[in-house]
């Protein structure tokens, strides 16, 4: 009868939604209940709303409490003292009588919002006693004032709760695995079927405006969530306001699922026209002003854009005016001043009316989670560029993928000066923050080193998202105080050298967590993190996403990447065939993406990348990384920039060049700095540079490396 009064109660009050009750039947008798712990609510919510009388291992200092022991008397308690090894030895046993046990594996109440540390204990329960495991998410109860989120999330009296069950899994290792080994290895399973769990449980088949009102109810409409150069900051009200602004402008010059070129800077007006576009059924292409006016032309050829937005302002402090006549010899350039003189008094009214009543007639739209979102460019490094495109549902996927297993909350603030028009910019730099209520600050261009540093220590930044190159030349610049706030420094697009990791280990506190991807895959595959880290890796995949390796001749110890998952893109737009999408596929089928990289993925799950199978060079037979010759240079003159291309070689198929800033370099010096190197590891000649071309990105630009090597001489 108690339980019941309080089943309605809780109903009445959080408005109580338990889904997957069928498969609370499928995980049979012998049960571990394994649970994320948001709350003091969570015991009673889940004593309350599961079936049957269950059982709970709970601390035995917790179980003393006076104000919990009314409630624990609703089901049996296993109380267990973590500072005593047989505890788990008498849960083991317990569960050996087939019953249904919950345990919280984080062994505490969430302090961050996510995840925290997973015990290997409850994953060797599990094991020894060969019981089933029954992942059960909790969600919306952080929001009350019985977590411990206070002062980190606005807190609400009588939040929506969702119990949702997940279907049954087990932890199986190999028999050859004994004693600690085995107890980690055990607990990885867990830690993944626990943050596999947090990923497929959140809401990411949605658009990326309805994922932004889910925040701003989260947060508050007056909730500040970006800042920009012009020192103008926006909450969430001001963001949607001008965004429908900007919509309904926009819908008058363009036409439904027209592919809209955006030839801005980072700014809070960028993501207004982005948003702007995307509320209107209209896929921003993002152009990359760096790419120079034939790639530039190529791309909005591709896509098909017929219409490019800008700003007067920026084509003339970015010194683009050429640029720009020669854009608009091939499509219509639109001004955003102009759009603005346009803009009345009436239209302003009827944003703001909109913008309060937009959680009821949104949802009321008929709009499409998987259509295009973003139109992102490659760098044309290939060729000629190609037109990634993706969906809502692919790039809040990836962002449910990494909030999965790493933190973020409002306390947070973003440095993003990774350009909108690359993927790290796009998505992590730009959407992650404003879907979590994290404030952004948008600086317009990476490549000042010493302002950079002073705007992340004025800012008070805690979150930083980088290329090596990008953060090697900040570390040079950068007072050692700089970074003092700083909690993540996230690094990608390029491979994170170990100079790199040490100057910010050493100068700053700072370790880097270093990731990896692609534009197509939106572009987070995997990454390092607080609690799955491990250096010269590019951490462990993202939740739900499969991977195989193909073999390639020569290479033993790693093989080529292919990956699927729910971040995956949904197509390109080639040159060859404008405007017409051609969905990813490989060799493994549809919807699998080969990412061209030669990878080694070890027993804990962490990848090492060994190269591009483009960046690989057939010497004599053996197949060479051109990246491990980088890092010989690197290794030997850690302080100058180098890039490795290989050319034709009539005698041994190709010859490898090593192009270099440092002006003393020689083939004989590197052997001397690389002791136990083959001589067909080396270099066969070395060319001296000045500077060595990189992209807006950061990233070397190798096409333009080779073309260094026409007309000059080599030593």
């Amino acid at each position: 009868m108690l339980k019941t009064f309080l089943r309605w109660l809780l109903i009445i009050l959080y408005k109580i939604e338990v889904t997957g009750l069928e498969n609370y039947a499928k995980a049979g008798k012998r049960v571990l209940i394994v649970a994320n712990h948001t709350s003091f609510l969570d015991p009673l919510l889940l004593g309350v709303f599961l079936p049957e009388n269950i059982t709970f291992a709970i601390n035995t200092q917790i179980s003393q409490r006076w104000w919990l022991k009314p409630f624990l008397r609703l089901s049996r308690v296993f109380p267990m003292d973590p500072t005593h090894p047989l505890s788990l030895k008498d849960l083991i046993h317990y569960l050996e009588g087939d019953t249904k046990t919950v345990i919280f594996p984080e062994g505490r109440i969430s302090v961050t919002g996510a995840l925290m540390k997973i015990y290997d204990g409850t994953a060797m329960v599990a094991d020894k006693a060969n019981a089933t495991i029954l992942p059960i998410r909790i969600s919306g109860a952080q929001y009350t004032h019985f977590s411990k989120l206070h002062r980190i999330v606005r807190l609400r009296f009588f939040p929506k709760i969702t119990i949702t069950i997940l279907p049954p899994e087990h932890i199986s290792a190999p028999l050859s695995l004994r004693g600690k080994a085995r107890r980690e290895y055990c607990g990885h399973l867990l830690s993944d079927i626990m943050t596999k769990m947090m990923f497929t449980t959140s809401h990411y088949q949605q658009t990326i405006f309805s994922t932004l009102l889910a925040s701003r109810k989260i947060h508050g409409g007056q909730h500040t969530i970006t800042e920009d150069l012009d020192r103008s900051t926006l909450s969430y009200n001001n963001l949607i306001t001008r965004s429908l602004i900007v919509g309904d402008a926009l819908k008058k010059i363009t036409a439904r699922n027209e592919n809209v070129g955006v030839f801005l800077p980072n700014s809070s007006k960028t993501l207004i026209t982005i948003l702007g576009l995307q509320l209107q059924d209209r896929v921003p292409a993002m152009l990359n002003y760096s790419m120079g006016s034939v790639s530039i032309l190529s791309a909005c050829r591709t896509a098909e854009i017929k219409t490019v937005l800008t700003s007067r302002r920026f084509i003339a402090l970015a010194d683009l005016n050429d640029l720009a006549d020669q854009l608009s010899k091939h499509c219509e350039l639109m001004y955003l001043e102009d759009m603005a003189n346009n803009i009345s008094a009436m239209d302003k009214f009827t944003a703001l009316v909109k913008t309060l009543s937009a959680d009821f007639w949104y949802k009321h739209q008929s709009v499409n989670p998987n259509a295009p979102a973003v139109i992102l460019f490659t760098s044309g490094s290939e060729g000629t560029p190609k037109g990634v495109v993706l969906s809502h549902t692919n790039i809040i996927g990836n962002l449910k993928q990494l909030e999965a297993c790493i933190s973020f909350n409002a306390k947070d603030i973003v440095l993003n000066f990774l350009p909108m028009f690359h993927s790290f910019g796009f998505t992590v730099g730009t959407m992650l923050p404003i879907i979590n209520g994290i404030k952004t600050f948008f600086y317009p261009s990476p490549l000042h080193f010493s302002v950079i540093p002073e705007i992340a220590y004025e800012s008070h930044a805690t979150i930083m998202f980088g290329t090596n190159t990008f953060l090697a030349a900040y570390a040079k610049k950068a007072h050692a105080y700089d970074f003092f706030n700083m909690r993540y420094v996230i690094a990608g697009a390029e491979k994170l050298q170990e100079n790199t990791r040490q100057i910010w280990s050493d100068k700053f506190g700072i370790r880097i967590l270093e990731g990896y991807g692609a534009t197509e895959t939106s572009p987070i595959t995997s990454v390092n993190t607080p609690l799955y880290h491990k250096a010269g890796t590019v951490g462990r995949f993202m939740p739900c996403m499969d991977y195989k390796l193909e073999p390639i001749p020569g290479i033993n110890d790693a093989g080529q990447l292919h990956v699927k998952g729910p971040n995956i893109m949904l197509g390109y737009l080639l040159a060859t065939n404008p405007g017409q999408l051609v969905p990813p596929e490989s060799i493994y089928g549809k919807g699998w993406y080969d990412t061209g990289d030669i990878v080694n993925i070890d027993n804990e799950g962490f990848i090492s990348i060994r190269g591009r199978s483009k960046r690989f060079a057939k010497v004599g037979g053996e197949m060479i990384s051109l990246a491990a010759v980088e890092e010989l240079a690197i290794t030997a003159w850690p302080t100058e920039h180098h890039a490795v291309i290989s050319l034709p070689d009539e005698k041994k198929g190709e010859q490898i060049i090593l192009v270099t800033t440092y002006k003393k370099a020689t083939i004989a010096s590197l052997l001397v700095a690389s002791p136990g190197v083959s001589n067909i590891s080396l270099p066969k000649k070395i060319l001296i540079v000045d500077t060595i071309p990189v992209m807006a990105t950061g990233k070397t630009n190798y096409p333009e490396v080779a073309a260094l090597m026409d007309g000059d001489k080599a030593s």
